[in-house]
């Protein structure tokens, strides 16, 4: 058998991966200083296990709820030799705050002893990222749970994980949502980038302006209702997720201009002078659309509840801003004749005030800066181009960066395709320690031209574990063998948790069974 289970390891390295001899091989994203006793366990009383809250922080109902789901997900299965040595974890969180943002303290302490686990963090954020790794270092064996004996002390080097959805080129259901809200929490995510909007379609409730929704949505099935919005901000923030909306302008709003008449321009026939019937970006000269803007941008700012908004600002083509006389007027009033790159300048100059007056700050896709349009210092550029990247230009401007670019998970190629993602690092860039640091994360994402509610969990993980890891994990962490056999035990604890995760790399098994939205278990893992 170990002969076998060597060629396996050489030749089909995932086979022989459900062995839980190494509690290294069942941790992810691996924390940043964990020693363990590879031949310590003792058994867990998982029938009358409780998890204990002390502190400033120990009796929130956040905490509380992450105790429910943590009992389920640390015993998933009824055991025959359910009592043992260890029969709690008491969690110490010092902060009552419940406050989630950029600079949320994550750091957790963990002992894992013959006494018991006790786990210490300064928010209940930090106390849910130790919950993770206690749960991945329970295992079952002979209808027993046992728990390894480790010391943890983690934290992310990264405070921006983002995760991106598009729900406009397909409508993603709020149920597949919710379930990949689930699978980030698991991986250690803590930025939900959702990207509601956009040319296709309009699927975002507005009560202010209902017809935006009315007009611009595929249908009226097809819908993300206030109460859907809600529900998706508070299950994030119960997992320690951040929801950050985009709502990307001035291009990418064609389905906007089905709700609000002459939000859009309309293009124009070069040689007739009339209309083409076809529209292009926000029309910035038409002074009604500010008033527009303005509603509808208090009325993010109230809905979601983070200090950030992504704006977008990419892609914008001056072609229909170039054949509408409307503008070409205003522009030869405003001496900016032909300069359709100070009329984008113009646009963003008002938006990012309109935004800055509601107490947001923003984020923005890279174009912003790449096309020379004055930016305050706060704002914050997301990286996506892997032609033009402009970390160190950015960066050496004094402003802070997130990275998108190698992580276009909707890039999809035959094989283990997660390794690239894997060795992609946000701050690896010609650039000064300094600048670096201005490098605050990064996110993979997902973009909906040919995913929705059918695949966009198999899509996305366990391929989105790597990004996860990158953000998590000690910079040096970057080798592949051993993310391979790390990285399918977590693919099989998340398909244990309903996560239907494709395969790591070629043929191989999970100690579980995959049955259409439930787990069936064979054996430990």
């Amino acid at each position: 058998m170990a002969i076998f289970c060597f060629f396996l390891l050489v030749f089909l390295p995932a086979l022989c991966l459900s062995d839980t001899s190494s509690p290294y091989s069942l941790l992810w994203p691996l924390p940043r200083e964990v020693n363990c006793s590879e031949s310590k366990s003792v058994t867990v009383d998982s029938k009358n296990f409780n998890f204990i809250g002390i502190g400033e922080g120990g009796g929130s109902e956040l905490l509380k709820d992450a105790f429910s789901r943590y009992q389920k997900y640390t015993f998933p299965q009824e055991v025959k030799n359910s009592a043992g040595v260890i029969n709690s974890a008491v969690v110490n969180v010092s902060s009552s705050s419940e406050d989630i943002g950029l600079n949320t303290n994550e750091t957790y302490n963990m002992t894992i002893s013959q006494e018991g686990v006790y786990i210490n963090a300064t928010t209940v954020y930090g106390a849910m990222r130790g919950l993770e790794t206690l749960s991945q270092l329970v295992y079952m064996e002979d209808d027993q749970y046992y728990v390894y004996l480790c010391s943890v002390g983690d934290t992310p080097r990264f405070q921006h994980r983002g995760f991106m959805i598009d729900t406009s080129r397909h409508f993603v259901s709020v149920a597949a949502i919710l379930k990949f809200l689930d699978a980030m929490s698991f991986n250690k995510f803590n930025v939900f980038h959702w990207h509601i909007v956009d040319d296709e379609s309009f699927p975002y409730e507005s009560l202010s302006y209902p017809s935006l929704s009315e007009k611009g949505a595929y249908d009226q099935h097809h819908v993300y209702s206030q109460a859907d919005v809600k529900t998706v901000i508070q299950y994030a923030k119960e997992r320690g997720i951040r929801v950050i909306p985009e709502f990307d302008t001035p291009g990418h709003s064609l389905s906007w201009g089905l709700g609000i008449p002459g939000l859009t321009t309309a293009c124009y026939d070069n040689s007739t002078h009339k209309p083409t019937g076809s529209y292009g970006p926000i029309d910035p000269t038409n002074e009604t659309n500010w008033s527009f803007l303005t509603g509808f941008f208090k009325e993010l700012a109230e809905v979601f509840m983070d200090d950030y908004i992504h704006l977008g600002g990419d892609e914008v083509s001056y072609t229909c801003w170039s054949t509408n006389p409307a503008i070409w007027k205003w522009m030869e009033e405003h001496n900016i004749t032909g300069q359709y790159d100070q009329l984008e300048q113009y646009y963003e100059t008002r938006l990012l005030d309109i935004v800055k007056n509601l107490n947001k700050e923003y984020v923005v896709w890279q174009e912003i800066f790449d096309n020379g349009l004055k930016v305050q210092p706060d704002t914050v550029i997301d990286v996506w181009k892997s032609n033009k990247d402009s970390r160190a230009a950015i960066t050496k401007a004094g402003l802070r960066a997130i990275y998108s670019a190698c992580w276009y998970l909707n890039r999809i190629s035959y094989g283990a395709d997660w390794h690239n993602a894997y060795l992609c690092d946000p701050r690896m860039f010609e650039g000064s320690d300094e600048q670096k640091k201005l490098v605050v994360g990064g996110e993979a994402c997902i973009w909906g031209e040919f995913v929705d509610s059918t695949n966009i969990i198999s899509r996305s993980w366990p391929r989105g574990s790597a990004v996860g890891e990158r953000l998590w994990s000690d910079e040096n962490l970057r080798n592949i063998t051993d993310a391979t056999i790390r990285l399918h035990s977590q693919r099989c604890r998340m398909i244990s948790r309903g996560i239907q995760a494709e395969p790591v790399s070629g043929p191989s098994f999970c100690p579980i069974e995959w049955t259409g939205g439930k787990s069936r278990y064979r054996n430990s893992f």
